[in-house]
């Protein structure tokens, strides 16, 4: 984990003060603290470990200039909460930021070796040395954490005294104190000495303490600590076993992602004022009954008009049988990107909208039987477009893409009506592929074959991740969805090196389905390669043609064949064939699968099968 730069104070007098006068400890992009330091995670700064707090005070110490309320309707319809809040900034003009708790709070001196709680060290306020050597104290590297996400001290007094009398395992019972050392002779961890001045148990290192069972063999299980919710929040029973993780590890936190376009009727932002009214608006089923509710809640003076009301009423309930068919959250999910499939496919024109509308999709004006060739249809100009990124929970050891819900912790003690969000405001490029040619592609023996081997691997590491596997997560992997995949990042690839685009400033926003077949690749930052409208000119025909021949003719060769292209497994657990780092893998940040499930060689055959690549003709020409 990379720790954020130390803060710099001002000198001039003009800095702004904490609202509660609390020490400043860094800071942190409010993107960041969705997608890397959110609530529960670790953060390092500077000798110095913190756990960022949870939500349950958030509502006082997030102030309302600071961190604004932010609305889309659906995904907050998904997540079941009214609205969305933008994480404090952390900057120099900030009177406030995120909050964090110390932990862990283990600590070691390097010059005397004691290794105890940091307040027994005696430090002077505000500082994180020892009170007798006055040197800086080092955070243990070494946390313990279950499968539901709970996260706790490592047992350095049970390791040492393993070998004694385990009816008396309890700290301190001993009357000594733990010392931590390191011989230096190698990095690894049989360096790392601990022991304890009682001399009932010999120094033992640190070797070992990583294996699966290390701790369950010492009898130990969670008792179910939750630092970032603070001491006030009791403990819950978890019985789970434990795992040893480094601090730094990214297994200490995973966040769980949702995110949503903003699409007609609620994406030019006049329903905002209504986002904590809708679950009781939905209970009346006439209009009388609606401007009612409206006249005695806002006085009389509604900032919606009664018909733009009713109109998103029937929009939402058009919505039902979709959104509430399904019998869990991913079901809705889908029906969710179901309903911007449509959209995206439909188009909303400027012309026919106010400069407040933030979805602006556009047919481009360029001849498209050009793409026709290609087995390409459909390209849409993404003129506008706004998504609203959420932080719905969190996970340690597992794979968010591998959990279920209940394996998810939430963000604070009790239940809340907000989450924390963020919004990306860019552009993009939307295509489809041609269905009579894809599904003629996707029945071929060799395709099926091929993409049955990675969703075999994918299932398998699902299962292993998952835990219960009566509740394992189904593999998303299909011949559409993997050509899909492939095809949004060699074009990720080429935008990046022929439109001037940093590849990490580009997303991909995948459809694949029975009835879709289409990918959204659109501007990730809200930086200066946001929306200057570069992107959406790619979209244009021509230059599109140009785009995916050029994309397929890299992706014809990689520095890494024969190797890479005759892979019988690579990537996490084998769920890649023909894909690595130097041809199709893309920064993290702009894959939605974690740079999984890709194979080239769907887009340009193999050298044995060249029919296998739905774009293989493209090379002969």
């Amino acid at each position: 984990m990379t720790p954020p730069p130390a803060r710099r104070r001002r000198t001039d007098g003009k800095s702004a003060v904490p609202a509660h006068n609390l020490p400043r400890r860094g800071t942190v992009r409010r993107a960041q603290a969705i997608t890397t330091y959110g609530i529960g995670s670790l953060i390092a700064v500077d000798a110095e470990s913190f756990v960022v707090s949870g939500l349950d005070d958030a509502d006082q110490s997030w102030s309302p200039h600071e961190s604004p309320r932010i609305h889309e309707r659906r995904l907050a319809r998904l997540l079941d909460v009214d609205y969305f809040r933008l994480p404090p900034a952390s900057d120099d003009s900030s009177k406030d930021g995120l909050r964090v708790r110390r932990f862990p709070l283990m600590h070691s001196c390097p010059e005397c070796n004691d290794l105890q709680r940091h307040r027994d060290f005696n430090p002077p306020a505000g500082r994180s040395v020892c009170g007798t050597c006055e040197v800086d104290l080092v955070p243990s590297r070494f946390v313990v954490a279950c499968e539901t996400g709970h996260l706790g001290e490592f047992p350095y007094w049970q390791w040492v005294h393993r070998s004694t009398d385990r009816g008396a395992s309890t700290t301190g019972q001993c009357g000594g104190k733990l010392k931590l050392r390191t011989s230096g002779r190698t990095a690894s961890l049989r360096s790392i000495l601990v022991s304890c001045t009682c001399g009932k148990a010999p120094e033992v290192s640190m070797e070992g303490s990583f294996r699966r069972n290390a701790l369950k063999d010492l009898g130990l299980k969670c008792f179910g600590p939750r630092p970032w919710l603070g001491t006030s929040a009791p403990a819950q029973e978890c019985g789970l076993p434990l795992r040893t993780l480094q601090r730094g590890s990214s297994a200490v936190w995973q966040p769980v992602l949702k995110s949503a376009l903003s699409i007609p009727p609620w994406s030019d932002g006049r329903a905002d004022p209504l986002a904590e009214h809708w679950e009781a608006l939905r209970q009346y089923d006439e209009r009388e009954h609606v401007e009612i509710y409206l006249k005695g809640v806002f006085k009389g003076k509604c900032p919606v008009p009664l018909d733009e009301v009713m109109e998103l009423l029937d929009a939402e309930r058009e919505e039902d049988s979709d959104g509430e068919a399904g019998p869990n959250f991913d079901h809705r999910y889908r029906a969710l990107r179901s309903k911007e499939y449509e959209r995206l496919r439909s188009g909303n024109a400027e012309s026919e909208h106010s400069h407040e509308e933030q979805f602006v999709c556009e047919t481009p004006l360029g001849d498209q039987t050009v793409l026709g060739r290609l087995g390409v249809t459909g390209p849409m100009l993404v003129k506008k477009l706004r998504e609203v990124r959420a932080l719905k929970a969190f996970t340690r050891l597992a794979d968010p893409d591998s959990t279920t819900e209940s394996k998810e912790m939430p963000l604070s003690a009790s239940p809340m009506r907000w989450l924390p969000a963020m919004e990306v405001r860019g552009e993009g490029v939307f295509l489809r592929l041609d269905e009579e040619r894809l599904g003629a592609w996707e029945k071929a023996t060799a395709v099926a074959a091929r993409v049955e081997r990675m969703r075999a691997a994918h299932q398998r590491v699902l299962e292993q991740r998952a835990g219960d596997p009566s509740r394992v997560v189904p593999s998303p992997a299909t011949p559409r969805m993997v050509l899909l995949h492939t095809l949004a990042h060699v074009l990720i690839n080429e935008w990046s090196l022929e439109a001037g685009y940093p590849a990490a400033s580009l997303r991909e926003r995948l459809y694949a389905a029975d009835d879709m077949a289409g990918v959204l690749i659109y501007t990730a930052t809200s930086d200066s390669a946001g929306s200057l409208g570069g992107l959406v000119a790619q979209g244009e025909p021509d230059r599109l043609d140009q785009a995916i021949r050029s994309a397929v003719d890299r992706a014809a060769w990689c520095s890494s064949d024969p190797l890479c292209v005759e892979s019988e497994a690579s990537g996490t657990g084998g769920t890649n064939l023909a894909a690595c780092h130097a041809c199709v893998m893309l920064p993290e940040t702009s894959c939605e699968q974690n740079n999984i499930l890709l194979d080239r060689a769907l887009l340009v055959g193999m050298p044995e099968d060249t029919g296998l690549g739905f774009f293989a003709h493209l090379l002969d020409q």
